[in-house]
């Protein structure tokens, strides 16, 4: 384990407060018992061993947990996950009798960073997609939200669009910052950094929450665009009276978006390139996922 957790240390940070840590990774294995904090290296020692001796059926998924989240946490410090990093614990996975097929599929392989190659586009994350586990995992989240408290429904939100960003790759900015239960937060697409604003609450979204975020976006970098999610949709008169004489530096989604792309294995990279789109064509910062298909 000693030379495993000495491989795995760059992969993530072992702060909790971090969406892509060892804690959540373990937590996606359900044995985030095991995380016991603290120093990271004795904690990763601990993690692993724990794992191998007690709940060795999960080890493999463990693994897979913490490449997945390394891809998205390395990307987005621009430091991305190499090729031979990812194939050097296989050399040890094997020496403890254990295979991961998913983990030397070529089709992964290739995905992952060659220092000694190129890419058109280093932050492109088009090669990302969930797998079918991940996106079920996805889809019960987002249809299980309203079985939480208010409260408790405002972190369960925020653990649900952490988890959606990352599936795709889009190194979501994390900790979102929690107000009631407004998500603050940023991811990258194709290299241009979004702020996030997200609402899970009963009432339509109107006028003014879409003006005070327009107005957060263009205080910032003049390049910065925003993406403003509401769980329960937006109101007619407010979208109308918001695009009226103004241009949009932000586009919208609502609930029934996100439950077309988890429930029907839609691209949410295609999603959300057609809505820029159709907002530089129209001046419309909403169109539904319905609408643009």
């Amino acid at each position: 384990m000693e030379d495993l957790a000495d491989l795995f240390r760059d992969f993530l940070p072992g702060s909790g407060n971090s969406r892509t840590a060892f804690p959540l990774a373990a937590a996606t294995v359900q044995s985030q018992d095991f995380w016991v904090g603290g120093s990271k290296r004795p904690a990763i020692v601990h993690l692993l061993s724990a794992m191998l001796d007690q709940r060795r059926h999960r080890f493999g998924p463990l693994m897979l947990a913490i490449v997945r989240r390394s891809m998205t946490w390395r990307q987005g410090r621009g430091d991305p996950l190499t090729r031979d990093e990812t194939l050097r614990p296989n050399e040890i996975h094997l020496r403890l009798s254990i295979k991961i097929p998913e983990l030397n599929e070529q089709d992964f392989l290739d995905t992952l960073h060659r220092p000694d190659t190129r890419r058109d586009d280093p932050t492109s994350p088009g090669e990302f997609q969930p797998t079918d586990e991940v996106a079920k995992e996805l889809s019960q989240t987002l249809i299980g939200l309203y079985e939480h408290p208010p409260q408790r429904r405002g972190y369960e939100y925020d653990r649900f669009l952490t988890e959606l960003f990352d599936a795709y790759g889009l190194a979501p900015r994390s900790p979102f910052k929690l107000t009631g239960e407004q998500i603050d937060g940023s991811f990258k697409l194709h290299g241009d950094t979004y702020l996030v604003e997200a609402k899970c609450q009963a009432g339509l979204t109107g006028q003014s929450d879409l003006l005070t975020f327009s107005s957060k976006v263009s205080g910032k970098a003049t390049w910065s665009r925003g993406l403003f999610i509401s769980n329960s949709g937006f109101s007619d008169d407010g979208l109308k009276a918001f695009g009226s004489g103004r241009r949009t530096n932000i586009i919208c989604a609502h609930g029934l978006d996100l439950h077309e792309i988890v429930h029907n294995r839609l691209s949410l990279i295609e999603i959300l390139e057609e809505k820029l789109r159709r907002a530089v064509e129209t001046n419309r910062a909403f169109i539904s996922v319905r609408e643009l298909r």
